[in-house]
């Protein structure tokens, strides 16, 4: 295949890229957070430049604050 495109799932390039978002930050928490999952669409998928960026959680599974401490080398 030529076409980069081509290799690249369809949904994917529908991502939205969270570095195009804008909030206004005078508007209360609650609002702020509706308007930001209305531009991102999806908040669980979503791109940032190139990268693709996807949010999973368990019930028993680390904290973020774990995983980020294991990245870092504690």
């Amino acid at each position: 295949m030529d076409n980069f495109s081509n290799l690249v799932d369809s949904s994917e390039m529908e991502l939205v890229d969270i570095r195009t978002i804008k909030v206004d930050k005078s508007l209360p928490k609650p609002e702020r957070i509706k308007e930001f999952v209305r531009q991102v669409k999806n908040p669980y998928r979503f791109k940032c430049d190139e990268m693709i960026i996807a949010i999973e959680f368990t019930p028993t599974g680390r904290t973020l604050d774990e995983s980020i401490l294991d990245i870092m080398g504690r």
